[in-house]
């Protein structure tokens, strides 16, 4: 591993000159810029602080960054993943979620030694849409309390929002006016300047310029602010070893298991995603690894998990990044954001924050992808999207990962396990040198799908009204497998229909079906004069017999 790490570093940097490196140094700016509004209101999102989503932006980026499995990965808290801290730090507070983080880091290594990345591949894409917008509603269901300047209690988004009912809901007037104000802003935001300065940046800057003429005094402001931003990379809450009560450690193993899963699928979607765009493969072991490092040490500087992001990644390949070293400097720029721009970060008002996250997470559904399954009304697609998409709100992220993959296993086996069985009689029109009506007592069979346990009783029900024929051909060129249960009732039904005087003859059989029949001992029962390659060569065969 250490060494194709080392050569793809060297055909990474192959080349690399003052142009590239000015390349580099623009991208990890324009980066910079998207992310740092976002590692504030994720940090916050996440039941933590702003300075912990800044700190992990930084760190993730660096280090993740730098051990990535491809070049143009960029690290830092997301959305998703402050779905699930959420109820964790309402829990066990931050320390909880420092805990879980630091051994989601370990089940990440596990995971890449033991080289899972290449699983994800295998989830479906309606699953994925469903869990994404489940993650979705949770993110804008999460910062209620934020935008109105409201308070909730429970663990759980639902929960919070069953709350009101009892508490009551006393919105903040003026921390909802800052929160609208920043939708307003993203919303009306031109697309073309988003490409040179993002939306999300702007509406923070026209919450802080409103707040400063409002409340120039932090102390009497009438909104809840972001607050003090450290002057260092470590926080007041950073996970001291030595302080870890181990009798408690397997408390957080679940949730560990649901931040690894969360990890290692975001970041390796990512990476396939974005790979496309830079036409660069992802090494998906690598990248667990990366992550896995990334998230052990996070937790050490106070921040919290981390994952590759698809938004900062797509913004660094889109602006020219040529090297991991754009995600370096991303983190450069955000350190210098955190020691000269602190005092004006402290100002922000929570509520543009939240207001920033709720556009985001409204852009996180991938819409046009929806409009396709239900104006296509994909019921299959339709149903795992619902599903998962609930399950995510109502269950823990794996459980609902879990459940979407395996109903979309089970009606992937409904929609294909489906046998059809059409009967038809002999038109003696299409055969040479035939009487009219010779064949009125013979009966083709045509059979279409599996032969398996879940579809033998369609065929013997529909053969079950068959009376006094002269013979019967199974027609059964598309038929492309049959299990064990199916030919032991195949033989039940060869056997009561030759008991009535009945010849029955097959026809079409594919080369992978006539193999399990012979292994089965089927084909020799029936004999090798009954197998023909067409249902006329079975017609004629009958013919002859009854001479």
């Amino acid at each position: 591993m250490i060494k194709k790490y080392i050569l793809d570093l060297k055909r990474e940097f192959s080349g690399y000159n003052g142009k590239k490196l000015s390349q580099d140094v623009m991208a990890g700016l324009t980066v910079a810029a998207v992310a740092l509004p976002l590692a504030l209101a994720f940090g916050v999102s996440s039941g933590a602080d702003a300075a912990s989503g800044l700190i992990t932006a930084i760190i993730a980026g660096i280090f993740s960054g730098l051990l990535s499995g491809a070049s143009y990965q960029i690290s830092g808290p997301t959305g998703a993943m402050s779905a699930i801290l959420l109820p964790l730090a309402a829990k066990y507070g931050i320390q909880g979620v420092l805990i879980a983080g630091l051994l989601s880091g370990i089940l990440l290594l596990i995971l890449a030694f033991l080289k899972i990345g290449k699983l994800v591949s295998y989830i479906p894409v309606p699953v994925i849409m469903g869990f994404t917008s489940g993650i979705a509603i949770i993110i804008a269901l999460g910062q209620i309390d934020n935008f109105f300047g409201t308070v909730s209690e429970g663990t759980s988004a639902i929960e919070k929002l069953l709350s009101y009912g009892r508490l009551g809901f006393h919105p903040n007037l003026w921390a909802a006016g800052f929160g609208a104000l920043a939708m307003l802003v993203m919303i009306v935001y031109p697309k073309k300047l988003s490409a040179y300065f993002p939306s999300s940046l702007a509406a923070i800057i026209a919450a802080v310029i409103l707040n400063f003429i409002l409340n120039p005094n932090a102390a009497e402001s009438t909104v809840t602010e972001v607050g003090s931003i450290p002057q260092n990379l470590m926080t007041s809450h950073s996970l001291i070893l030595t302080g870890i009560d181990f009798s408690k450690i397997k408390e957080f193993i679940m949730p560990a298991f649901s931040i690894a899963a969360l990890g290692m699928i975001e970041s390796l979607l990512c990476g396939a995603s974005a790979g496309k765009m830079k036409g660069e493969k992802l090494d998906s072991t690598r990248e667990l690894l990366a992550q896995g490092i990334g998230n052990i040490l996070i937790p050490l500087f106070g921040g919290v998990p981390s994952t590759a992001a698809i938004a900062r990644t797509s913004v660094v390949i889109k602006s020219g990044g040529q090297t991991r070293l754009a995600g370096v400097f991303h983190s450069v720029t955000l350190i210098l954001s955190m020691f000269l721009l602190g005092g004006i970060m402290s100002r922000i008002p929570l509520s543009a924050l939240a207001g920033v996250l709720m556009v985001t997470a409204f852009r996180m559904n991938d819409w046009s992808a929806m409009k396709r399954l239900f104006g296509n009304r994909l019921r299959y697609s339709i149903v795992q999207f619902v599903v998962t998409m609930a399950a995510t709100v109502i269950f823990d992220l794996t459980i609902a990962i879990v459940i979407g993959v395996v109903l979309a296993m089970m009606l992937f086996v409904l929609k294909n396990c489906d046998l059809k069985v059409a009967l038809s009689d002999v038109d003696d029109n299409k055969l040479t040198d035939c009487e009219d009506g010779i064949h009125k007592n013979i009966k083709i069979v045509y059979l279409t799908g599996p032969l398996f346990f879940g579809t033998q009783e369609q065929l013997t029900n529909a053969l079950a009204e068959l009376k006094n024929l002269r013979g019967i051909i199974f027609s059964m060129r598309g038929v492309p497998n049959i299990d064990d249960s199916a030919i032991v009732e195949m033989r039940t039904l060869l056997r009561d229909f030759r008991s009535d005087g009945v010849e029955v003859l097959f026809c079409g059989v594919q080369p992978k079906v006539m193999g399990a029949l012979e292994r089965a001992g089927f084909a020799q029962e029936v004999g090798a004069d009954f197998f023909h390659w067409d249902a006329v060569s079975a017609i004629k065969r009958i013919d002859e017999q009854g001479k």
